[in-house]
C-alpha cells in the first residue's frame, strides 16, 4: 500500500496547487540492497581497495536513486487515465487483450489500445494505479527476462496483471512486465483493496515496462516518443479519442 511517510498530492483539474520539492525517499524494498551495496563499500575501503571501493559506492548511489520514491501530483477527475509509470512511451497499438484481463468479468475481448511504457534502470519503478477504484484481479506469470521493449515481451516474460474498476463500473487494466535485468515484480495491492489514482501500487526490479490497457473509445492523449511521470502524466481521457499532435525540438 502507499508509503505514509511519502503522501500522494493531488490536483483537481482546473486549480493550482504546488508542492514544495523534497529529497526524494528511498523506498523500504530498496534499502537493504543499498546497505548491503554500502557494507562491501566499507570493506574494500578498510582493506585499502580503492580501485574496487569507488565503483561500488557509485552502485551504491546508484542503488539509492533506483529505489527513489519522490512525491507526486496527481491530477483529479473520474475520466482521467494517469500513466502508472515513469518512462518513455516505445508502442501504442490496438490489440486484444491478454487472457489474464479478459471475459465478461474483465476487459472483454475486442481489441482496444495498448500503451507501452519502457523503464530504463535510470526512472523511478515505483508504479502508481491509473484510475481509482476496487483491485478486481492481480495475476503473476512467470516467464521469461527478454528486453523488454520487445513486443512478444508481452507474451513472454515474467509480468503480473492489474485489473480497476471505478465506482462508475469503468474498467483499466495494465501488466507489469520484467526486463532483462529485472528479476522481481513486488506488488503493494491484492485483489479488494480500494485505491486512489495515483496511489502507489508496486514496482518492478531492475528496469522493465508497464503495458496500459484502455477502454473501449478512448483514445491516447500521448504520444510515442513522449516521457511520462507516473501519477502525473495523464494518458487518455475516457471517452475521447483524439491523438495528439506534437513538434519534436
Amino acid at each position: 500500500m502507499s508509503n505514509p511517510s511519502a503522501p500522494d498530492l493531488r490536483l483537481a483539474e482546473g486549480h493550482v496547487a504546488s508542492a514544495k520539492w523534497r529529497f526524494p525517499s528511498v523506498h523500504p524494498e530498496g534499502r537493504k540492497f543499498a546497505l548491503i551495496a554500502a557494507a562491501i563499500t566499507a570493506l574494500l575501503a578498510l582493506f585499502a581497495l580503492e580501485t574496487l571501493a569507488w565503483p561500488m559506492a557509485g552502485i551504491t548511489l546508484w542503488v539509492l536513486a533506483f529505489f527513489r520514491d519522490p512525491v507526486r501530483v496527481t491530477p483529479q477527475g473520474d475520466h482521467l487515465v494517469i500513466a502508472p509509470a515513469d518512462g518513455l512511451i516505445t508502442q501504442i497499438v490496438t490489440c486484444a487483450p491478454p487472457p489474464e484481463l479478459s471475459g465478461a468479468e474483465g476487459l472483454g475481448d475486442a481489441a482496444m489500445t495498448r500503451i507501452s511504457i519502457f523503464m530504463s534502470v535510470f526512472d523511478v519503478h515505483i508504479n502508481r494505479t491509473a484510475i481509482a477504484g476496487t483491485v478486481k484481479r492481480v495475476v503473476y506469470i512467470p516467464g521469461k527476462f527478454l528486453n523488454a521493449d520487445l513486443d512478444k515481451a508481452s507474451e513472454e516474460n515474467e509480468r503480473q496483471h492489474i485489473l480497476i474498476e471505478s465506482a462508475n463500473g469503468t474498467r483499466i487494466g495494465y501488466t507489469q512486465i520484467a526486463g532483462l535485468v529485472a528479476r522481481r515484480i513486488v506488488p503493494f495491492i491484492k485483489p479488494g483493496d480500494v485505491i486512489g489514482a495515483g496511489q502507489r501500487i508496486g514496482l518492478i526490479r531492475f528496469g522493465s515496462r508497464v503495458d496500459v490497457y484502455l477502454p473501449q473509445g478512448t483514445g491516447p492523449n500521448v504520444a510515442i516518443g513522449q516521457r511520462t511521470m507516473a501519477g502525473e502524466t495523464v494518458l487518455a481521457r475516457l471517452g475521447e479519442w483524439a491523438p495528439p499532435t506534437g513538434v519534436a525540438h
